[in-house]
């Protein structure tokens, strides 16, 4: 069956799932969310219904049930290939059944069967999680409710995860969304990137509130909400007593700790950054990385954010260090064959390689990438960091996460998501393994600042010698659940997991102690906690202990895991079932079953299957693989197929379209089409949309595409997972060319209202005009390796000076460097102080090089900068 496309599919079929209703409670900085879905059949024949969704990577997935009529058929968790053949047999029995199983590849995508709906049938499917909320940089707690699930690029040969999807604009069901949140601490704001009703408190100490997604949420994004609590993040212990009806001494029967750690280091030691270590950034440049980093008209793309993103981290990391910089897509490329000295002359040929970085290397290959970077050797004395800037769009998740978990005695990894959708599983797993700190960036968040604030994280002393030890009551033990702690970072959270065992007197206490040395100086947090189970809690902290044992297990070797002194390989499977089983957890080796055999009456007539349409981004939607694939390791239908000869695509807007473009970037509400289909006797083919629009269009963009063969292409706007990532340099160079100079060409309307190219065979040399850069990078791109600037007409156009203003207020006794370099330190600290975080590390650098003999007078200068300038900044306040 092909790619369905808005409520009917391209047979004219409907979909039958109507509606998503999701209901989420945070209590502190656990996360239960329930999610019901309404189906209803409203064809004459039976349908089964088949719906691959994204779902946070780390959740704990431990209900799962159906509602048909008066009934509701709880599902049990059974191993995966069992409750396939169980599903299998019920639907050829004619009997309905109910399938929610986890991808082999990645644990944030999850497949939902609802078999043998009877026409005219109508079921409500119930499945619940829960998750821990990750830390902000601004101390908000993160949840992300997944509503795009981008197509994932596997690399040839390997099996993946196909996903039916449409543009979110046509999305065929709604979506609904209330959150009640509660802490011990007041509730100070909920913020959220989707509107959404105002906040509303339930008592008067404002510490439970609720709010509600307004209606009509477009699936163009994930939901994203911050939680603030006045007060926040302090270390908690939370005890649960364990499931009445499980044997005592197992994971369900024993009460669990859940133990939140938020490590505070010294001042005098946090402000002395580290001066060494090897910086290796490894940058995605495949296809998607050309789309823009929000919705908004003029968005930046991913890309061009990135490159942006490496200057500012280029300009911040100190003397000393080591750098190199790595690209991925279908091949890799670095600047450097092996890690260089920081200095001015490697630092600016970098920087001339990142100015060139486009989107052009294909599909998201980052494995191949990794074991080259793993088989350099390390620089003595210069710890490895690692950033990893992607989308998240591979499809072999745990086979990168491995490689990673196999080097981290030898590095950290900070990994950031850029843009909705990106694979949580694959971000959260590289900083978790890789002993590093995971970021995000959606909407209309600047990647910057959370960029830096990783390279602070980077440049801390390393944490060291890390012990937990436990002081509890005569006649109770513990047996720790979570991995051991390898990394701390100031401010963020640290939990641990562990079940107790044995009887406890009542208003018994325990506490714990974390040692850990930071710069050579030992350092210490304790807590202590009462031991009575916490009422109302349920099984959450089971859960959530669960889903860590669960993943640990599911990250091993096979041949780690010994039983009866020698490896077995079933032996890790054997464990991660029983576990799944016994909490009720989904796992990889594991799916929900449910079978409804109180009717007894079977449902006659041929089953029809139906893939639900999963939302993605206009500007996503080139998929899949050019046949047929297996999704959740069944087999499905092969996706749209097209053999894409030379095509001239005319569109005609309405009147209300605003801005068109075949890249794929943007698009109006989609018009109609005419497509003349021209055959092309060349294997590479370019496709070129010539746009009709009315005369309030602001933009047409002509976008160009090459394709090889490209098949199963849903859209052109993307280029992953097609034959034409493999380009020739030449013709990367030809088509960038052509897309840059087409789209600087005049537009001029006619009378009839349809924009004309006026130079559409202009010259491929021109240049087309660039967008003035922003302030703050322009200035950041004049500071040097050492942290100074040069006194030169470009510094002065940076601070909104001329050049005779700035040379002729400069203090006769100082020299030009010195007056340079603080003129820019009072334009940051007068002008970029919402920005500060950006630049806070290369201002570090200046003020170091200022310290060293080279500013004799420098009070003079901060006087003279601020006239010049018109600010009022104290030479305190620059640290000087």
């Amino acid at each position: 069956m092909e790619n369905c496309c808005g409520l009917l599919t391209s047979k004219q079929e409907p979909v039958p799932l109507k509606s998503v209703e999701v209901e989420l409670e945070v209590r502190d900085h656990v996360a239960t969310v329930v999610s019901t879905l309404n189906y209803e059949n409203k064809e004459d024949k039976p349908l089964e219904a088949v719906f691959v969704f994204p779902m946070p990577g780390d959740a704990a997935v431990c209900h799962f049930s159906a509602t048909i009529g008066q009934t509701q058929i709880v599902a049990e968790v059974k191993e995966k290939q069992k409750a396939r053949e169980e599903y299998d047999d019920a639907l050829s029995s004619g009997q309905q059944a109910f399938l929610l199983e986890e991808s082999d590849q990645s644990p944030d995508i999850f497949s939902l069967s609802v078999g043998s709906l009877p026409p005219g049938e109508s079921a409500s499917i119930r499945l619940e999680y829960v998750t821990e909320l990750a830390v902000q940089a601004d101390e908000g707690l993160r949840f992300v409710l997944p509503a795009v699930l981008n197509p994932r690029y596997h690399p040839q040969g390997s099996e993946g995860v196909q996903v039916t999807s449409v543009p979110a604009s046509l999305v065929p069901y709604s979506l609904s969304f209330s959150a009640r949140v509660s802490s011990p601490r007041p509730v100070s704001k909920v913020e959220s990137n989707c509107p959404m009703d105002p906040l509303k408190y339930l008592n008067t100490e404002q510490s439970q509130a609720t709010v509600k997604l307004a209606a009509g949420h477009k699936f163009d994004k994930d939901v994203e909400l911050l939680i603030y609590y006045k007060d926040a993040h302090q270390p908690t212990a939370v005890v649960e007593a364990g499931q009445t009806s499980a044997k005592p001494g197992t994971l369900m029967g024993d009460p669990l700790v859940m133990l939140s750690l938020y490590p505070e280091f010294p001042q005098a030691v946090m402000s002395s950054l580290a001066s060494c270590g090897e910086f290796v950034f490894l940058l995605d440049r495949s296809g998607s990385m050309g789309v823009p980093m929000n919705n908004n008209e003029g968005s930046q793309t991913r890309i061009g954010s990135a490159r942006d993103t490496l200057l500012l981290l280029l300009k911040s990391i100190p003397m000393g260090c080591y750098f190199n910089i790595y690209s991925f897509g279908s091949s890799y490329e670095h600047i450097f064959p092996k890690s260089v000295e920081y200095s001015e002359k490697t630092m600016e040929e970098a920087l001339k390689k990142v100015e060139g970085m486009e989107d052009d290397l294909g599909g998201t290959e980052i494995l191949e990438a990794l074991k080259h970077i793993y088989s350099q050797a390390c620089i003595p004395n210069q710890p490895r960091q690692l950033f990893v800037f992607t989308d998240g769009e591979v499809g072999n998740t745990k086979e990168v996460i491995n490689l990673v978990k196999k080097n981290s005695a030898s590095h950290r990894c900070f990994s950031f998501g850029i843009g909705e959708g990106a694979s949580s599983a694959l971000i959260n797993g590289l900083a978790k393994e890789g002993g590093g700190h995971a970021q995000f960036i959606t909407g209309i968040d600047r990647m910057q600042p959370k960029v830096m604030q990783s390279l602070r994280f980077a440049l801390q002393p390393a944490v060291v010698d890390i012990s937990v030890k436990w002081d509890l009551p005569k006649g109770v033990s513990v047996s720790v659940l979570s991995p051991p702690i390898t990394t701390l970072f100031q401010g963020q959270r640290s939990l641990i997991y562990a079940q107790l065992t044995g009887q406890s007197p009542k208003a018994a206490e325990g506490s714990v102690t974390v040692k850990y040395s930071l710069a050579g100086h030992p350092s210490q947090n304790k807590l202590h906690f009462n031991l009575k189970p916490a009422e109302d809690s349920g099984l959450t902290v089971h859960r959530l202990a669960a889903r860590t044992l669960i993943r640990s297990l599911e990250m091993v070797e096979d041949e780690e895991v010994v039983e009866g002194g020698e490896p077995d390989e079933g032996v890790k499977k054997k464990k991660v079932v029983e576990l799944s089983v016994q909490s009720g957890v989904s796992s990889a080796f594991t799916a929900f079953i449910a079978v409804n055999k109180g009717s007894g009456e079977t449902i006659q007539g041929p089953l029809v299957r139906r893939n639900v349409p999963t939302p993605m981004p206009m500007m996503a939607m080139c998929g899949g693989g050019a046949s047929g694939g297996r999704m959740m390791g069944r087999p499905i239908p092969r996706m749209v197929s097209c053999s894409m000869p030379m095509r001239r695509t005319v569109m005609e807007a309405s009147p209300s379209a605003q801005m068109v473009n075949v890249g794929g970037m943007k698009s109006c509400s989609m018009p109609k089409r005419r497509t003349v289909m021209e055959a092309s006797p060349s294997a590479q083919m370019v496709n070129v949309g010539v746009m009709e629009a009315s005369p309030s269009a602001q933009m047409v963009n002509v976008g160009v595409i090459e394709a090889q063969s490209c098949k199963s292409m849903e859209s052109c706007g993307r280029r992953k997972n097609c034959s034409m990532s493999k380009k020739s340099k030449g013709m990367k160079t030809l088509l960038t060319a052509m897309r840059r100079t087409v789209s600087s060409c005049v537009r001029r309307p006619t009378s009839k209202g349809v924009v004309q190219r006026e130079s559409l065979n202009c010259s491929l040399d021109i240049e087309p005009q660039q967008p003035p850069r922003d302030p703050l990078l322009q200035l950041v791109s004049l500071q040097k390796a050492s942290g100074c600037w040069e006194l030169d007409p470009a510094l002065a156009a940076a601070v909104g000076k001329t050049s005779e203003e700035v040379e002729n207020t400069k203090p006769a006794s100082e020299n030009k460097e010195v007056w340079a370099t603080i003129l820019a330190l009072i334009w940051l600290h007068g002008f970029k102080m919402d920005a500060q975080k950006e630049w806070e590390l290369l201002a570090m650098k200046a003020v170091s090089w200022l310290r060293a003999p080279n500013a004799p007078c420098v009070a003079e200068c901060v006087e003279a900068g601020n006239t010049l300038l018109g600010c009022k900044v104290q030479k305190d306040a620059l640290g000087i």
